[in-house]
């Protein structure tokens, strides 16, 4: 079969084996596959991230050496159907393979779908459903990663949300924090079309970073943070008030105020650059006890102020990948309209056209994400 193979950075179009199932695994022929940052990463900073895997305990992500066929966004169909499989489906990308269990278009134990056809394991599979479009569907993978930063994000009810970045990864993180029903989104991203398509998402307040703070932006959208003499000030007062009632138990007044969500409470921040300085630059300009979500992936070494973060309580959480039930979840997020996906999809191209498309992908203005169909011919067309 035809699949798009990367090796020593070069991407080329190459005969390779058709895939083989073993028990409890499908062949699924793609019907599409979304060209993902990782990918982007995957061909040009292959060992920083196969050294950063493997301090995780995962040894076998791509070299540079390597030839892998990418891919892990996909939709397809099940190889000869049956009375369970008609239709679309989308996959978790993982397949039992070699000894282990490897990541699908990360490995040359696991093939991507950048190809006519792709492996998958039949537990990790899920029919499309409510008639979503295959070209929707293959968006179930990174609207999962999307929804477990959010989980993780815990946005807690009437606490405003600010996205960093406004690239494919940051735009699904605004469609299901809308989905999710979070009040005030705040998105800040230096490009116009980013910040368009933010707020098709449902973002409540866009930025251009380089003319507003996006943390000054969540105030004028009615959020209060407060200051260190602020919090001082209210930490006095209060007590003030509580012991001027006599026989007050007041300790138990003031742990049941916490408990109700009393205190400083800043935004929470979802980093979706991924560049080095940014951390560094949230943490310097966020208010007190605010949260960083780190969905951005930096594969550069990156310098912080810890005294900083201390003095203001930062709370930095570090996010990878998804559930299975956030996965399901993130795939019904699309089929009942929570999410769309059409906002998103910006191009199509066959599979001689993948070195083109990445190029584009380079440009903001251009495309947001770009879809590689193995039956479609090989140049980038716009959707």
């Amino acid at each position: 079969m035809r699949a798009v193979v990367c090796q020593e950075g070069a991407l080329e179009v190459r005969d390779v084996p058709a895939p083989r199932p073993a028990r409890g695994q499908l062949v699924l022929d793609v019907l599409a596959c979304g060209i993902c940052g990782s990918d982007l990463h995957a061909r040009h900073h292959a060992d920083a991230a196969a050294d950063a895997a493997q301090a995780a305990g995962y040894d076998d992500l791509m070299r540079p050496g390597d030839a892998v066929v990418l891919g892990h966004e996909f939709c397809g169909e099940v190889e000869g159907g049956g009375r369970r499989w008609r239709g679309p489906v989308v996959a978790m990308p993982m397949v039992r393979a070699a000894g282990g269990v490897h990541l699908t278009g990360l490995t040359t134990h696991a093939p991507g779908a950048y190809a006519e056809q792709v492996l998958v394991q039949e537990s990790l599979t899920f029919a499309v459903p409510n008639g979503l479009a295959p070209d929707a569907a293959a968006l179930t993978e990174p609207t999962a990663v999307a929804l477990h930063a959010v989980d993780r994000g815990q946005v807690a009810r009437g606490r405003p949300a600010i996205v960093v970045g406004c690239g494919p990864v940051g735009l699904g993180v605004v469609g299901v924090l809308k989905a999710r029903g979070v009040r005030t989104v705040v998105a800040s991203d230096p490009s116009p079309a980013r910040r368009a398509l933010a707020r098709a998402l449902g973002a409540d307040v866009v930025v251009d970073p380089g003319e507003e703070s996006p943390f000054d932006a969540a105030v004028g959208a009615g959020a209060r943070f407060l200051d260190a003499q602020q919090l001082f000030g209210l930490a006095v007062g209060s007590m003030e008030k509580l012991r001027a009632v006599p026989l007050l138990p007041w300790q138990h007044v003031f742990r049941l105020a916490e408990a109700a969500g009393a205190g400083p409470q800043g935004p929470v921040v979802f980093e979706c650059v991924g560049v080095p300085g940014i951390l560094d630059t949230l943490i310097t300009s966020a208010p007190l006890a605010t949260r960083v979500v780190v969905v951005g992936v930096c594969m550069a070494d990156d310098v912080i102020k810890p005294s900083i973060a201390i003095n203001k309580e930062v709370d930095l959480r570090f996010v990878l990948g998804y559930t299975p039930a956030e996965f399901r979840a993130a795939l019904h997020l699309l089929a009942e309209g929570e999410i769309d996906a059409n906002v998103l999809v910006s191009g199509r191209v066959g599979l001689a056209g993948v070195e083109e498309a990445f190029a584009a992908l380079a440009d903001p203005e251009t495309h947001a994400k770009v879809l590689v169909d193995p039956s479609a011919p090989g140049q980038l067309v716009r959707t």
